[in-house]
């Protein structure tokens, strides 16, 4: 079953920071869609939940410093 949220991430601020969130989640195994909107400050992800968990998901975004706005 495919799964998409859409979420804020406060601190995007540039093209960089797109640029890593999307590469980032896009090499997780499962993800299979990455959106991310400087000016709207919004990540949308679709993930296969029989690969991966939201909390995988959220984990990487902490790691890398762009924590969800949303737990």
């Amino acid at each position: 079953m495919t799964i998409a949220r859409t979420f804020r991430v406060p601190n995007i601020s540039c093209a960089h920071c797109v640029r890593t969130i999307e590469r980032e989640l896009g090499e997780l195994h499962g993800v299979t869609s990455v959106r991310a909107d400087q000016a709207k400050q919004l990540v949308t992800v679709e993930w296969q939940e029989s690969q991966i968990t939201w909390e995988e998901i959220r984990a990487l975004l902490h790691a890398i410093n762009y924590p969800p706005e949303i737990e």
